[in-house]
């Protein structure tokens, strides 16, 4: 073979080696669409006792219409200003947005649940796709697996439907978090199946909700906040400060940082008494003391 000629590329081979690039390129823009998805997991099943699995069903069966649950006609209006701006990329029609936050309302109150949270979970779950279906084979705007529906419901209860899957969602997580005690953290990672599994599934719900969909965030802003403290060793005013900023030795400003906790707080009940701290129960204790 001539030396000179033996890096050419003949027309064959420079075609294959094209299709070949493109073929990687297509692969790697599939793996970039599927990480950037909805999070859409999958419930698993349980045996539900007698009372739970009544209570469920009387749930899923209440298909009245859908009524205010707001308190004023002054409240609604504020909400529905806030939210509708932030779902128009999603949802562009006016009428099929007002109708998928008029019911996300109705069924997440009825529910007892946060209706800001189910927006975040619905947009982590389906992208708010009303069509939506999981790997796993879970349905509609709340991801709800098929299951659900011979378990509570009846077989003519189609999950792409908007009440039906919004009321199968809310009534599932109502039911998880009443497992979990009120720890949402845990009730969200049970509806997505992931519980116990490091995916990060509760924090993206949590955050969505914090970060998108509270009435005084602005909308696809992040509600992470920075405050400026005392650099006591410079003695000068420090740089902002994060959640992953430590803090100055002896310093006990507290950081709002707006950011979610790996465990936040969060209760759909009445919180229990808080335990003073330590050094609160030694200065009592010390005021106490006779003199």
């Amino acid at each position: 073979m001539d030396l000179g000629t033996a890096g050419r590329l003949t027309p064959q081979r420079s075609h294959r080696g094209r299709r070949r690039r493109a073929v990687v390129g297509i692969v790697l823009a599939a793996l970039a669409l599927l990480s950037a998805r909805a999070q859409a997991g999958a419930q698993q099943y349980e045996p539900l006792s007698a009372a739970v699995q009544a209570q469920m069903q009387r749930s899923v069966a209440d298909d009245a219409p859908v009524r205010s649950a707001f308190a004023s006609p002054d409240d609604e209006a504020r909400w529905f200003d806030a939210m509708l701006p932030r779902l128009a990329r999603r949802v562009p029609d006016d009428a099929e947005r007002r109708d998928l936050l008029r019911a996300v309302h109705y069924e997440a109150t009825r529910a007892g649940l946060d209706p800001q949270m189910v927006l975040g979970l619905i947009e982590v779950e389906s992208a708010f796709r009303k069509y939506a279906v999981s790997g796993a084979g879970a349905r509609g705007y709340m991801q709800v697996m098929p299951f659900w529906v011979a378990l509570i419901g009846t077989p003519d209860h189609n999950l792409f439907h908007l009440r039906t899957s919004l009321r199968y969602g809310c009534t599932i997580l109502r039911h998880y978090l009443d497992r979990e005690r009120g720890d949402v953290y845990r009730a969200l990672a049970r509806y997505n199946g992931s519980l116990l599994k490091p995916q990060g599934y509760p924090e993206a719900v949590l955050r969505a909700w914090q970060t998108r969909w509270l009435p005084d965030v602005p909308p696809l802003e992040p509600a992470r906040r920075v405050t400026r403290t005392a650099d006591r060793s410079a003695g000068r005013a420090g740089a902002p400060r994060t959640a992953d900023t430590p803090r100055p030795r002896g310093s006990r400003d507290p950081v709002d940082t707006g950011a979610v906790p790996a465990r936040p707080a969060v209760f759909m009940g009445e919180p229990g008494p808080v335990a003073p701290s330590p050094a609160r129960r030694a200065r009592d204790a010390s005021r106490a003391a006779p003199r």
